[in-house]
């Protein structure tokens, strides 16, 4: 996440922008196609390909860069949800909010961008509000998401959401994507086998071949996880297209060939992962989809008696749970957007002249639509992906690069029986590489300063080793203000710091 927050917090420009602003020094320009007919010209005219200096080839091919290098996303949500809800049902809903986040892109926004499920607010989901003994079901989490997004949609119309970014010491703001990046890394070691969690102890996997105790498929799963990342960083490096997609189909290659030979030599549990694998008929999980996942927000997710069934909780602790909630997810998504629109954008020279994504404020608004009707579908959050900066880099200007990563994104919903082969080994790789992007922002905090440095640290230690977002986001917060106050600097916060901090302070007190 770029982490210019002068830039980050300015109001977005109108489309009048596009005509005042000049070719960046490192923009992808591209000729200009005139349309042939006088349908092609309303098409150019409504998307301004002409306009920016594009066509309708460079377009196409921007978007399905984008696609390639974002469709993981389809792959990885789904797998971390576990046994929550069915694999299909959420691949289903991923793609849907994938398919609507983005297509609000290309049409109200009208920029090369694409949204889907964030891995982030993902990882919060199924490792907070799902986490085992919360009480909470997969209907009650989508109740967050969809808490999240209208309360996204209200920031965004009343411009709220710059007082509370502003209200965000800048070590904390700096810190969270850092802190999700460990967090989705040790999902992905987990996942994988690499991690091992057993009896409240932790510990990185055994090798040791002369012990006796090796599982044969668990070990090639977990030395393919190290390998696929390695590939995806190669590829990463040599700016390989769709890197992430790579790495995840190579790493399948590679698990069903040792597999293979498991089966050759008798090993029971190579047989059994063959014997157990069936192809099923796409539509199935559009059927699992309809019965587990779409509307469940409203048809199950306020049933919280689950929730109030454990000893301690009642309807206070509830609501301050409720509330805590839906700010970190409000606070992940707003940083994790403003951070990708930024970064992307100004890569392919869609700023204005003071250096904001051109029309902000929709591509926000399109954020928070589609988080909406995402959460209605059965999926988490939706965001603005970073891979969308591949399509801009190979050209895309408009929406219309948006609109055929859109296009895609439908076509994919009927790939689900070949998602649902992948193995976690491949999955786990994409998510380490996704810690590996998403770490790099640790090096705009200011360690000199032990003010600054602590609250870094505690919100990217507390959400790593608490394993929980939001209490790195609480505790990061409310050392900061404790750090201010003692120092002398009490003007530097804001009111609405001290109001964030006391949500978090009784969410800790009332809270597990």
């Amino acid at each position: 996440m770029e982490n210019d927050n002068d830039l980050l917090m300015n109001e977005a420009t109108t489309d009048e922008a596009v005509e005042e602003r000049k070719p960046q020094e490192n923009e992808v320009t591209a000729p200009t196609e005139a349309p042939s007919n006088k349908k092609q010209n309303k098409f150019d005219k409504f998307f301004g390909i002409s306009k920016s200096g594009s066509n309708y080839k460079t377009e196409i091919i921007a978007g399905l860069t984008t696609f390639m290098s974002m469709v993981y996303a389809l792959l990885v949500v789904p797998s971390m949800y576990g046994d929550a809800v069915e694999f299909g049902a959420v691949y289903i809903a991923t793609a849907l909010g994938a398919i609507v986040g983005t297509m609000l892109m290309a049409l109200l926004a009208k920029m090369p961008l694409a949204q889907a499920s964030g891995l982030g607010a993902t990882a919060y989901v199924t490792g907070t509000l799902l986490a085992a003994g919360s009480g909470l079901t997969y209907a009650n989490a989508m109740i967050f998401v969809l808490l999240d997004g209208i309360i996204f949609i209200v920031l965004t119309a009343t411009g709220i959401r710059k007082k509370i970014l502003q209200a965000i010491p800048e070590e904390v703001k700096i810190s969270i994507p850092v802190g999700i990046g460990m967090f989705i890394a040790f999902i992905g070691f987990n996942n994988a086998g690499l991690v091992k969690l057993s009896e409240g102890s932790i510990g990185f996997a055994s090798f040791n071949v002369l012990s006796g105790n090796l599982s044969y498929l668990s070990t090639v799963a977990a030395v393919l996880t190290l390998l696929g990342v390695i590939a995806i960083a190669i590829l990463a490096a040599k700016k390989v297209n769709g890197a992430i997609l790579w790495g995840i189909l190579g790493t399948t290659v590679l698990y069903f060939v040792f597999a293979g030979l498991g089966c050759a030599w008798k090993d029971p549990d190579c047989i059994a992962k063959f014997s157990g694998m069936t192809i099923e008929n796409p539509f199935k999980a559009f059927g699992s989809w309809g019965k587990y996942s779409v509307g469940q927000v409203f048809a199950n997710g306020f049933n919280f008696s689950k929730y109030l069934a454990i000893e301690g909780n009642n309807g206070g602790t509830l609501v301050v749970l409720i509330l805590t909630s839906a700010l970190s997810l409000c606070m992940i998504d707003m940083f994790d957007t403003l951070g990708t629109l930024y970064g992307a954008c100004s890569k392919g020279g869609l700023i204005d002249k003071d250096g904001n994504p051109l029309r902000m404020n929709q591509c926000m608004l399109s954020d928070a639509i589609a988080t909406c009707v995402g959460s209605v579908c059965g999926a988490s959050t939706v965001t603005t992906y970073v891979e969308a900066s591949s399509g801009v880099a190979a050209g895309g200007k408009t929406g219309f690069a948006a609109f055929v990563t859109g296009i895609c994104f439908l076509l994919a919903t009927f790939l689900s029986p070949i998602a649902q082969i992948i193995p976690d080994c491949a999955t786990a790789a994409a998510l380490v590489w996704v810690g590996v992007l998403m770490i790099s922002a640790v090096k705009n905090v200011n360690w000199a300063n032990p003010a600054a440095a602590l609250p870094a640290f505690l919100t990217i230690a507390v959400m790593a080793f608490g394993y929980s977002i939001s209490f790195g986001i609480g505790i990061g917060l409310i050392s900061c203000v404790i750090i201010k106050i003692c120092t002398g600097k009490i003007k530097e916060i804001s009111p609405v710091t001290y109001v964030i901090s006391a949500l978090f302070i009784l969410m800790f007190l009332l809270t597990n």
